[in-house]
């Protein structure tokens, strides 16, 4: 599969239209660090540039592994990582205060074994935290050459907005990406996110681009392996919605539609999906996050990410733009 390179925002940052998301690697799915270490390899090899963890994954487990499997090639990479979600049950260890900031940043540096991160993100907004004490920690970061750009994950267009609007005010350095949750089962971001993100000229990074294994067709019945996925799921209920038979019994409907339009566009429903996401211009790279050298080697293979004419409106028909079919599914 060819993959492309973009413009992050209005940062001037190339890559890749694919990333590696390593939130797999560790208890959380992949313990294996030889393995692990061949799935960064293999990415490479594929043109893959951009590579995304964060420091709550299995509690800093999956930046050390990534770490790791990265050392000696750090110029080759964009190495992107977050922080502000709860590293554990201690309130001090999360939210996006300044002394936190300034402590993670250094925290997530020593298990990447980097002396500066390429893209530095907000997890999640915190309420609890003025935006200003924030921004101005971020800004300090980039001052002082330890993060190149920084980015945002799972705001609203509300706070998108006062994010922007707040670093225009005080001097400091803008938020250059949004990392929100988008698939065909998941729109939401359409109707204001990625309105937010071309006022601001904000590179998008989304997350979830198959929805969670839904869009790869492993979860429909009779599919081969569909028992064992559907088991692996359902001891995941903090990441994945099989449990709720409504929603379960409508996106399986809703995939059977899809894989039936992803056949007459002679595609695979891997194909289709990960093409839709990218089909937008807003869009700037589509995050994957296999457990497996198996699973990435699929997804490598799919072929051209480009949606045929006339596609986009017969998913618009299946899902209806703006929509997430599973309301948690906003993140």
């Amino acid at each position: 599969m060819p993959i492309t390179t973009r413009t992050l925002g209005h940062s001037g940052i190339e890559v890749s239209s694919l990333a590696l998301g390593a939130m797999m690697f560790g208890q959380w799915g992949n313990p294996d660090i030889d393995e692990c270490q061949r799935i960064v390899a293999r990415s490479l090899d594929a043109g893959i540039t951009l590579f995304d963890t964060a420091d709550i994954y299995d509690d800093g487990a999956s930046e050390r592994m990534l770490g790791k499997a990265l050392k000696g090639l750090r110029e080759d990479v964009v190495l992107a990582t977050k922080a502000g979600c709860p590293m554990d049950s201690d309130p001090q260890r999360s939210g996006l205060s300044r002394r936190w900031i300034m402590r993670a940043c250094e925290d997530s540096m020593r298990r990447l074994q980097v002396d500066y991160i390429d893209l530095y993100q907000m997890h999640r907004p915190d309420s609890t935290t003025p935006i200003d004490e924030t921004l101005a920690a971020f800004d300090e970061l980039v001052t002082s050459g330890k993060v190149r750009a920084i980015g945002t994950s799972t705001f609203n267009a509300t706070q998108l907005d006062e994010v922007h609007e707040r670093a225009t005010a005080l001097g400091v350095t803008r938020p250059t990406s949004e990392q929100p949750p988008y698939s065909a089962l998941a729109r939401g971001i359409e109707s204001e996110v990625l309105p937010a993100c071309r006022r601001h000229s904000v590179g998008v990074i989304v997350w979830s681009p198959l929805n969670g294994g839904w869009l790869t067709g492993k979860y429909q019945k009779g599919a081969p392996g569909s028992e064992e996925a559907l088991s692996r799921a359902l001891r995941q209920p903090e990441h994945f919605d099989h449990s709720q038979e409504p929603i379960r019994e409508e996106k399986q409907r809703l995939v059977a539609a899809l894989i039936k339009i992803a056949k007459k566009a002679d595609m695979s429903i891997k194909q289709l999906s990960l093409a839709f996401v990218l089909d937008d211009p807003t869009i700037t790279s589509a995050i994957i996050g296999p457990r497996t050298l198996a699973q990435l080697d699929d997804l490598l293979g799919v072929g051209m990410l480009k949606l045929p004419a006339g596609v986009r409106d017969a998913i618009d028909k299946v899902v209806a733009p703006g929509r997430n079919v599973n309301p948690a599914d906003a993140g």
